[in-house]
Formats: C-alpha cells, sequence, structure tokens
C-alpha cells in the first residue's frame, strides 16, 4: 500500500514516507501543539487576513477596485494558499466537514480572480497595477502561485480533486506556457515555485511540471535577476545550484531552492544534482546553523552570515527558514535514507517551530533570537506588528508568512515520524502514535508507539499486526545522545547498547511484541566550536533534543540574565515541572552578580591582572526549554550562559609557554 495523503511523494528514492492516513499522532508533547493548531491558529490566521484585508483582495481584484484598495505587501496571497494548505491536511487529520466548509468559502473567493489563462495575482496585471512579471526581483508572483499550487496538492490528496486543485492547475500550466522553452528566460527571486510543480508532475503524472521545475533550478544561478541592493547572492543567482558549496543569501530562498533542487534530482535521476545540495547542506550545517537548528544571523537581509557568525543576541533564525530546513532535511532524507537528516529536522521542530507560536496559539516569533538583553513591550491585541524581531510573540505581523508556515507544518507533522522500504518500517521522529501500513507484497504492518518524549528518553513499540516472514524494525538514535548510554530491548528482553545512527531489530514479530529504545535525556553542558567567537567563554544546556535558556523571571526580583555566571564543574540536574507533553526545568549551579545600584563602570574595559571580586549570590540557576521562553510575560533571556571560571584573575605566567583561552572577545 502506498499513501496517497503525502505532503512529499517522491517516486522514487531510499525511503518511501508514510501519509496522514497512515500514521496518527495520539499524545504528548506534539499532538498538544497540533490540537492548539487545529482549534486556535487555523481561525486565528483567517481571522487577521479577514481584517487587514487580505482575502479581501481577491473581492477587490474581481471587482475592478485592486489598484485602489489593495492591501498587505506584494506577497500576501501567498498567505491565504498557505493557509488553505494548512486546511486541507487538518481535514485529513479528521478535521471533516468544518474545515471543508472553509477550504469550499476561501476557493470562492479567490476562484473569480484567476485570469482565463490561468494567471492568479491581485498585486500585478490589472489596470492600475504594474504589469505582469515586471519585477521577478521582488514581486513574487511565481513564488505565490507555487504556494497556490501546493494547496490544491493538498486538496487534491487530502479529499480528492476539488475547485481548489482545477484552478492550482491552470496557474501552473499558465506557468510553463510563459517561462517555459521559448517563453521568459528568468526566474523568481523567491524560490518555491520548484518544490511545487514537482509535486503537481508527481500527483498529475504530467512531465511538463518537471520539465519547468527542471529548468527553473538549472536556470537560477546564471545573472537573470538584478543585483539589487543586497546582491545576486541575495536570490542564489550568483552562483549556479552545481556549483554552490554552502547555502547563501536570503535563508528561506535559500532553503527553498535546495528543497526543490532535490526534488527535481530525485524525480530525475540526477545524483549529481543531488550530491551538490548535500555539499551545501553539510557545509551549512557545519558552519552557519545555531545550535537550535535555527539560519541566519543577519536581520537586514534576513540572510546567512559567513561561516561560523552566528552571535546568539544578533541571531535572526526566522520561523520560516526552520519550516525550510525541516522541509529540505526531510527530502534529504528519503532520498538518501542517512539519519543525520533526521537528526536536524527534530532539532529545528522542537527548537525552532515549537517556539514560534505561544501556548494558545494566538501569537509568534518571526525571529528567534537566543539571547533577549531588554524585556519587551506586550504587542497591541488589535494591531498587527511592523517589526520581525518583536520581544515578544505578536498576534499578527505586516509580513506574517511565518504563522501560516508553521500551521501548515503541524498540520503535516504526522507524515513526518516514519518511512518505509522494502524490508520494513524506519522512525524518524518520535511521538505517542499509531502507524498502519503495507510492506512489499501487501504485508500489512500495525505498530504502537508510546513514548514521553522528550520529557523522557523511553520509546517502545508495540507490534499489533505483522506478516508471516521477518522483517526489520529501525530506530533512529539521534546524534545528540553520543558519549551517552543508549540502549535497545527486544522483544526476548535483550538488552544492547546502540550508538547514534540506526538501531535495527530483524525477525519474525508477533502481535504483542514490544521493542524498547532507552535514550540518555539527561541534561549536559554544551560548548560552540571555538571558532564561533561570539560565544567563547560560554556554554549551554541540552536535554535530549530541547536547548535550555535562562529567562529573568526565574532569577531573583532585580536581576537580569546577563549577571548569570555558572559552575560547569557541576553537571546540570533536572528540575520540577516535567510532564508527558512537556520537559521540565533544569537546575545548574552558578552565582548571580549583585546589583550594586549606581550604574555602570565609566568606562567597560580594563587591563588583564587580577580585578576585583564582584559580590555575587552563589545560587541554583533554574532553565527551561527554549521553546517555552516568552510565555510568561516580558522578560530578558540567554541561551549561551558565561561560566563562572571567566571572571577569576589569570593565574600568573609560570614561563611554560602554555595558550589560555582568555574568553576575551565573546561579543556578550
Amino acid at each position: 500500500m502506498t499513501s496517497s495523503v503525502l505532503p512529499v511523494a517522491p517516486t522514487r528514492g531510499r525511503l518511501r514516507p508514510l501519509g496522514l492516513d497512515e500514521v496518527r499522532i495520539t499524545g504528548g508533547f506534539w499532538a498538544r501543539r497540533r490540537h492548539t493548531n487545529t482549534t486556535a491558529t487555523l481561525d486565528h490566521c483567517r481571522d487577521w487576513m479577514d481584517r487587514v484585508g487580505w482575502t479581501g483582495n481577491f473581492r477587490a481584484a474581481v471587482e475592478g477596485r485592486i489598484h485602489r484598495d489593495r492591501r498587505g505587501r506584494e506577497f500576501a496571497d501567498s498567505e491565504v494558499y498557505k493557509l488553505l494548505e494548512a486546511m486541507a491536511w487538518e481535514a485529513a487529520n479528521g478535521g471533516g466537514a468544518p474545515l471543508d466548509a472553509e477550504i469550499s468559502a476561501l476557493t470562492e473567493l479567490v476562484a473569480p480572480a484567476q485570469e482565463p489563462d490561468g494567471y492568479l495575482s491581485t498585486a500585478f496585471g490589472r489596470p492600475g497595477q504594474p504589469a505582469r512579471y515586471s519585477d521577478l526581483e521582488e514581486g513574487h508572483e511565481l513564488y505565490c502561485q507555487g504556494h497556490l499550487v501546493q494547496a490544491g496538492v493538498a486538496q487534491a490528496r487530502a479529499r480528492g480533486e476539488g475547485e481548489l486543485a482545477k484552478i492550482a492547475q491552470r496557474a501552473a500550466d499558465h506557468v510553463c506556457a510563459t517561462f517555459g522553452p521559448g517563453g521568459i528566460e528568468a526566474v523568481c527571486g523567491h524560490p518555491q515555485i520548484e518544490s511545487a510543480l514537482v509535486e503537481l508532475a508527481r500527483l498529475t503524472g504530467r512531465r511538463r511540471y518537471l520539465d519547468q521545475a527542471a529548468l527553473f533550478v538549472d536556470r537560477r544561478g546564471h545573472g537573470t535577476l538584478a543585483e539589487g541592493e543586497f546582491g545576486r547572492a541575495y536570490f542564489q543567482d550568483d552562483l549556479p545550484v552545481r556549483r554552490a558549496t554552502v547555502l547563501r543569501g536570503h535563508a528561506v530562498r535559500a532553503l527553498y531552492l535546495a528543497a526543490g533542487a532535490v526534488d527535481v534530482a530525485v524525480e530525475t535521476g540526477d545524483d549529481d544534482l543531488l550530491a551538490a545540495v548535500v555539499r551545501q547542506w553539510e557545509a551549512t550545517t557545519a558552519r552557519r546553523t545555531y545550535l537550535t537548528g535555527g539560519m541566519g544571523s543577519h536581520h537586514r537581509d534576513e540572510s546567512f552570515g559567513a561561516d561560523f557568525v552566528l552571535p546568539p543576541d544578533r541571531a535572526y533564525s526566522e520561523t520560516c527558514a526552520g519550516v525550510a530546513s525541516v522541509m529540505l532535511g526531510w527530502r534529504l532524507l528519503l532520498a538518501t535514507g542517512e539519519p543525520r537528516f533526521a537528526d536536524l529536522v527534530e532539532r529545528t521542530l522542537f527548537n525552532v517551530v515549537a517556539t514560534s507560536p505561544s501556548e494558545d496559539g494566538r501569537s509568534f516569533f518571526y525571529a528567534n533570537t537566543l539571547h533577549r538583553r531588554h524585556r519587551g513591550v506586550v504587542p497591541p491585541a488589535d494591531v498587527d506588528s511592523p517589526r520581525a524581531d518583536s520581544g515578544l510573540r505578536a498576534p499578527w505581523f505586516a509580513v506574517s508568512c511565518c504563522p501560516t508556515n508553521v500551521a501548515r507544518t503541524l498540520a503535516q507533522l504526522p507524515a513526518y515520524l516514519a518511512t518505509a522500504d522494502d524490508e520494513g518500517v524506519q522512525l524518524h521522529q518520535y511521538a505517542d502514535a499509531d502507524i498502519a501500513t503495507s510492506l512489499t507484497g501487501g504485508r500489512g504492518v500495525a505498530l504502537r508507539v508510546r513514548t514521553d518524549y522528550p520529557s523522557g528518553g523511553s520509546v517502545t513499540v508495540r507490534i499489533g499486526r505483522s506478516p508471516a516472514g521477518p522483517w526489520t524494525l529501525s530506530l533512529r538514535v539521534p546524534q545528540w545522545a553520543a558519549g551517552a548510554m543508549a540502549s535497545l530491548v527486544d522483544p526476548d528482553g535483550v538488552h544492547r547498547p546502540v550508538a547514534p545512527g540506526t538501531a535495527t531489530v530483524t525477525r519474525v514479530f508477533r502481535p504483542g511484541d514490544e521493542i524498547r529504545l532507552e535514550l540518555p535525556v539527561a541534561p549536559r553542558w554544551i560548548r560552540a566550536e571555538p571558532r564561533i567567537d561570539a560565544v567563547r567563554g560560554t556554554v549551554a544546556v541540552q536535554r535530549g533534543p530541547l536547548v535550555y535558556c535562562a529567562e529573568s523571571v526565574d532569577l531573583p526580583d532585580g536581576h537580569e540574565v546577563d549577571a548569570i555566571r555558572v559552575d560547569t564543574s557541576v553537571d546540570p540536574e533536572d528540575g520540577p515541572g516535567a510532564t508527558d507533553a512537556s520537559a521540565g526545568t533544569v537546575v545548574v549551579a552558578g552565582e548571580v552578580a549583585v546589583p550594586t545600584g549606581d550604574g555602570d563602570a565609566a568606562w567597560p574595559y580594563e587591563a588583564l591582572g587580577h580585578p576585583a571580586p564582584r559580590p555575587a549570590d552563589p545560587t541554583g540557576i533554574v532553565l527551561v526549554p527554549y521553546h517555552s521562553w516568552a510565555n510568561r510575560g516580558p522578560s530578558t533571556m540567554r541561551v549561551w550562559l558565561p561560566t563562572a571560571e571567566e571572571n577569576r584573575p589569570e593565574e600568573p605566567d609560570t614561563g611554560t609557554g602554555t595558550d589560555t583561552d582568555t574568553g576575551i572577545g565573546t561579543g556578550r
């Protein structure tokens, strides 16, 4: 059996994804967030789009008043399409008639705005507006139509072909006719259309869409776009995809392009193109990725910085870049079968995607800093925020790409948990889940996964149905477990240690058999590669896949997180607050400098030597999961914590020639 309810449905590759009709998340961390997404976030997004006029743009276009009445940025249409996609996947998850009615209502709003040749945009092409495709650098026309196509594919796979899918296919036909051979030889400044066209080709079997996606990928990097304020690297138009060695420029654009290139490579059997994207992913992960999995360290152009330029207080780490990284990692996992891609997907899901929405699902982070120096101001509940780097989650933004991206990601999340191949079933992400699929030859398999992950590290898989012959159950052992003791217990009760990578059990399974993976989720100190000079002299704490942070609301009154110094000679310990749906606190040894009350020193530098000790309160410092910060009101926060050792007087020079890292230039 091959699922038809799939966000990504490659026709070839190492692994076969299991769809929303094969995997159901039943409890725990992700079930709670998905419930909030369904019951709060989707309606919240629709209400705000109506309020700020983005849905009304389609009616204004039909009524001939769009040139004076249009609201929102040039890409506002895409948010409506992403919401439609999220609703379609949620309908497949059991959302049923109410969501189907919402989809129909929005589709009835969008459909009349489509031109006879399939073109659809409320920002270009009508009287009083710029001409079609007159601003390929920043106009986002192909980007928006790409999201329309993705929404149509989602509806077709989730509920069967409907009007939205027909609108999407007409738009795709227009794109192919306009930008195909003999047409406009250019690309969109914001990649996205590439993956959309490949997915439509997979859905319909029409080669035309795949060929157009491949053409867009091959055209990129040949200078068809104008230089622009930030240069062609911003658009990834400075180097062909096959020649690039690292992701660069605008982070979301770079990641969407890479995901589209993987889709093209897989469907065309282009191993060289796939290898090029893998090389870029490797370099980016090793040198341009934050501890949280976040990507992008430049605010001004929302871009990657140079290698190892990862300042925590200037982390942009856009939520949409996190979503795009998950999309890319999942495609690379399916293509290669290598668990390292699932490792980064996990890290990013827990520490970027889960961080963006508030606990009630009605406000969001756009950017995800790792160090908040000043307490933020509560954003107005009835005004969209003009700034991406808000100190607290905002209900809506002038550019609100992130809320809908989070919504569609959580809606399709069950499809990221597991895969199958000719040999068996593979589990890549851990959550309470029921899984039912068929292996080669129609051999039915049913599994029940029960876990308190990420609060605890025990993952139990119970066999519900199994074929007569042997097959293999594979479980990912995360890289974060390196250096600790992870173990696997087979149905016979035999324990064996397992290393990061993949743990497998191959046998004739029987209903009722249980396999248990034990992962060491105890908190541990983390240090950065020395070339990440912005965090020299600091450490972080990670517990399982979760990154932790200090938040001022957990410090004594009058203290801020910049006063913290931690003692790494004492191991972090679990604190209270753990539940099945949320990890608890961690307590670390350290000290908090006592405020002097007389302001800062007149000059913030001093000679090396023996500085006077600062008065401090020895204390146990409480850390919370990074994804949970800023849910308790305005606060300061930091992930990377200075060590107490850094403030101790230097040892005198003994003349031995030994270099000592003094931590100078930490950027704190």
